[in-house]
């Protein structure tokens, strides 16, 4: 143990320093070649020219802390192959911007990738029907890449929300002992934590399409690197809660855009970052409204796996947490 502690810790270090580093000279290369983000007063409302690139130096971070502790498996490498294409892919959409059916493409054959790798559901519940595991999969790999694309609107949002889920997912792995996932999660960490230094209100750089998408495939797979059937037989549905935030958003913009008639791919100003903006929030305060959010769901995530709660109980809370999100966001301004 004190061993893994030690590997964990500077697993951490080192990408976060190697991304600390580069952050900064990041931002002045994307200054030079124009790779910014101009607010439009609608969706990118923040106050000035930002530059992107952010994601680059996360990445750098991650894959110069696995490289020095992670031992070499094949599954980490078809992660890690997934996870650079959809850095590419992103990188590309940032330069010169995709249309929809062409970033729908690029981030099937990551998923593809992830499948091939096995990393897909395969709990008991799906071993007679595997063939519905690696469709559920790959809906599930879908769906959160794009939550994080889409939840990246706001100043320091997407890297608190990856922050929590990460910290959460490596509290779970510690508990459970999956010491390669722990390193694989610190190493994830480190980078989040001085990307966020930078990104937190007023944000001095972004994530950017590179930097949301490689997160997202990220915090999409590692769950299938947990085996949670070690702790009750419907755990696999665990991952599902820690990352209610990104869901629900994605969730809500589906269903807003179909009922206003909008291509749900097409861009609008249904955030729920920008309605609580809207409402009078200022921007530290939605970071630790989804801070007290992201505790909560992994206190309920801990308890369900330890058979605390039981799962009418969670589909309960589950509602009743839904029904005060909404009303939160609902409410009248103060």
């Amino acid at each position: 143990m004190p061993l893994l502690l030690i590997k964990l810790f500077f697993s951490g270090l080192i990408s976060f320093l190697i991304t600390l580093f580069l952050i900064p000279l990041l931002r002045k290369i994307a200054v030079r070649l124009g790779v910014v983000d101009v607010p439009d007063g609608k969706i990118k409302q923040h106050e000035k020219v930002t530059p992107y690139l952010g994601g680059v130096g996360v990445y750098a971070g991650f894959i110069s802390g696995l490289a020095l502790v992670f031992p070499v498996e094949n599954q980490l490498f078809f992660l890690l192959v997934g996870v650079t294409l959809l850095l590419f892919l992103g990188l590309i959409d940032d330069l010169v911007a995709l249309r929809p059916y062409q970033k729908f493409f690029g981030q099937l054959l990551a998923a593809f990738c992830f499948l091939k790798g096995g990393l897909f559901l395969k709990e008991q519940f799906f071993y007679d029907f595997w063939y519905i595991g690696v469709l559920i999969s790959l809906v599930w790999i879908l769906t959160i890449i794009n939550a994080f694309n889409l939840v990246d609107v706001m100043d320091g949002l997407s890297s608190v929300i990856a922050i929590n889920a990460t910290v959460s997912f490596l509290i779970i792995a510690l508990v459970c002992d999956c010491s390669s996932v722990a390193l694989l999660l610190t190493s994830f960490l480190g980078p989040l934590l001085a990307f966020l230094w930078y990104n937190y209100p007023p944000a001095q750089i972004y994530l950017g399409d590179a930097g949301s998408l490689f997160i997202g495939g990220f915090l999409a797979t590692v769950p299938f690197l947990f085996r949670w059937s070690q702790f009750t037989s419907m755990g696999y549905l665990a991952p599902a809660i820690i990352l209610t935030i990104p869901l629900l958003e994605v969730t809500t913009l589906i269903v807003v855009r179909t009922y206003r008639g909008i291509p749900f791919y097409n861009a609008s100003p249904d955030h729920f970052s920008i309605y609580l903006r809207k409402k009078g929030w200022s921007k530290p305060k939605i970071l630790g409204y989804m801070v007290v959010v992201a505790t909560a769901l992994l206190l309920i995530t801990l308890s369900f796996l330890f058979d605390l709660i039981s799962l009418k109980t969670l589909v309960l809370l589950g509602l009743l947490g839904i029904l005060v999100w909404y009303g939160i966001l609902l409410r009248s301004p103060q």
